[in-house]
């Protein structure tokens, strides 16, 4: 049976449509096009079989397998929608507003039976920002952040609440995805000296910080993300403070910790000073990707012990994007960077393409795992609008632009369930021909374009190379102090290399140029003492000239009277020529 294909949903100003996935790229039949103007929000379900959508008068929701409409609900103004994992609740949210007396406004968050269409509660969500609640994938938790609590809801009955998990001024917390039991991180800020934690805990048991699975405390932190790897052993936290005291960096100073639900933590140590711009789980939650650093940033994938496993060395990329299948990693430079991007074969660490999506807003894995859409959006950029899908060996195989005047201002793929796609080993294309490279070049004069430029680049690239420990150590890793050790004989290893290229070269550039010792063998003299003395201060003279052409081809800067004295090398070879036939 052949594998289903993914929809791409595609909001903008000429309305909403669907467009079938690869290979035909057509407008799907399964949707009927909503060519109004005022779409404002759209969410597919978790498994992909329905679809929501707000198009300023209404919310609707379809089902794309049967394309038929079940639910229509009066909320003009919704501007969020989320589905429930099992499609049991539609959850949608509208901006709240105070009466003009003063008085407090309705609800504006609502939870819709999408089997019988009702409304089953309405809550006050003042706050766009974690607007949604969170729902453990069997349902049987749903969570809300209410007053620096964490109130629980049990089998989707929101009239009573199941539990509450009080901390002092809590503000935020993730539900772990996967089965049963389910265990939630917490984030409580700092205050009057003391430090910022993240615990976690195994619903039901908050009885204190001793029933906590693990907690991790740090300073310099007034804002978390928290991310759970897919098997819900451990939660990477990204620190960050909103002014970097330092003065070192514009956005703030981060940094990355590692919590395990058995307890361990570790500060994962960046071998890279500068921000944090991204981390990404492998799907198969026993790897990471983190891409760290001043520009050009560094990208490293980490193992479980927070070592490094592979240095994709130093490139311009700010994001991450492991395929859902989790062989293929994209690195990425989007937003103010100039979108060039990296796919690996993380299986072999080999690199399969460097395309380039210029001006990109928005990066999506197709639940295939082997196509990936990328897109410029309003309202980040207003011009140049659309989107193109790539194979992952860096082909486009499908660009759509935004007609002029019209704007483009979401893309989103049709989600599928874990297994509906198997992996698919990645044929590496042929490398590509050497192209002239397209960099804007700095202006010189006229004069100085026929000697060698100075290089353009700013800063030297790191090659990746492969961190998991070489030898006969099998598969045990090396501590952390073998390692240090190991790196510390590398580097001095390579510095005794260096200095004894560098002792070789010496001797070399003293030996005198072949030219020069046609010349010079076998000696000569004319019996005249002023006559030899004349000869040899010439042949020092075309020496010289020699090792300055030697500079010069090694890409040397040379200055004005070097240049002039290598164009008078005719001149003097003439000038000894003339003298030694005189003899």
């Amino acid at each position: 049976m052949a594998p289903p294909t993914p929809l791409l949903a595609v909001r903008g100003s000429e309305g909403l449509y669907m467009v079938n996935g690869p290979p035909s790229f057509t407008e799907s039949t399964a949707f009927q096009r909503d060519s109004g103007k005022n779409c404002k929000a759209v969410a597919f379900s978790k498994d992909g079989s329905l679809f929501a959508w707000c198009n300023g008068q209404k919310v609707n929701v379809v089902n794309i397998t049967r394309a038929e409409l079940l639910h229509s609900f009066d909320l003009p103004k919704t501007v969020c929608l989320e589905f429930s994992p099992k499609n049991s609740v539609l959850a949608t949210w509208q901006a709240y507003t105070t009466a003009k007396d003063g008085t407090a406004g309705v609800p504006n968050l609502q939870l819709h039976d999408l089997r019988t269409g009702k409304c089953l509660k309405s809550f006050i969500q003042k706050k766009m920002q974690n607007w949604c609640p969170c729902w453990a994938d069997d349902e049987s938790i749903c969570a809300r952040n209410v007053n620096n609590e964490v109130h629980f809801f049990e089998n989707n009955d929101f009239n009573s609440i199941a539990n509450k998990l009080h901390l002092q001024k809590v503000s935020d917390f993730v539900l772990s995805p996967g089965a049963q039991p389910t265990k939630v991180a917490v984030y409580v800020p700092g205050s009057k000296g003391a430090p910022s934690f993240v615990r976690l805990y195994q619903y039901p048991n908050f009885g204190g910080p001793q029933s906590a699975l693990a907690n991790k405390s740090f300073f310099k932190a007034d804002k978390v993300t928290m991310l759970w790897n897919k098997k819900a052993t451990a939660v990477l936290v990204v620190a960050s403070t909103e002014v970097d005291k330092s003065g070192a960096s514009y956005y703030g100073e981060q940094t990355l910790h590692y919590v395990a639900a058995s307890g361990e933590s570790a500060v994962v140590q960046l071998p890279k000073s500068g921000p944090i711009y991204d981390v990404a789980w492998s799907p198969n939650s026993a790897e990471f990707c983190a891409v760290y650093g001043f520009m050009p940033a560094k990208a490293t994938v980490f193992n479980l012990k927070c070592e490094p496993v592979f240095d994709f060395g130093t490139g311009p990329r700010n994001a991450a994007y492991y395929s859902p299948q989790g062989h293929v990693l994209v690195l990425a430079g989007f937003g103010n960077l100039r979108g060039q991007m990296e796919v690996w074969d993380v299986r072999s660490y080999r690199l399969l393409a460097k395309p380039v999506a210029s001006d990109s807003t928005y990066f999506a894995w197709c639940p295939d795992g082997e196509h990936m859409v990328t897109a410029t959006c309003a309202p980040r950029l207003r011009v140049g609008n659309g989107y193109k899908v790539w194979h992952c060996t860096g082909r486009v195989l499908h660009a759509h632009e935004a007609p002029c005047q019209q704007e483009l201002w979401q893309v989103c793929w049709q989600p599928f369930p874990d297994g509906a796609f198997p992996e698919r080993a990645v044929r590496c294309p042929a490398p590509p021909r050497a192209a002239p490279s397209a960099e804007p070049q700095a202006y010189r004069p006229p004069a100085l374009r026929h000697r060698p430029g100075p290089s353009a680049k700013l800063h030297e690239d790191e090659p990746p190379q492969n961190m998991k420990p070489q030898g006969g150590g099998g598969d045990k890793p090396m501590s952390k102090t073998a390692l240090k050790n190991q790196r510390k004989h590398e580097a001095k290893k390579a510095a005794k290399q260096e200095a004894k290229a560098d002792a070789h070269q010496g001797p070399a550039q003293d030996k005198p140029p072949e030219s020069a010792q046609q010349n010079t063998v076998p000696a000569m003299t004319t019996g005249d003492p002023g006559l030899d003395k004349k000869i040899k201060n010439l042949k020092k003279k075309l020496k010289a000239i020699e090792q300055l052409k030697e500079q010069a081809a090694a890409g040397k800067q040379l200055e004005k009277n070097q240049v002039e004295k290598i164009q008078k090398e005719a001149a003097l070879l003439k000038e000894l020529e003339d003298l030694e036939l005189g003899v």
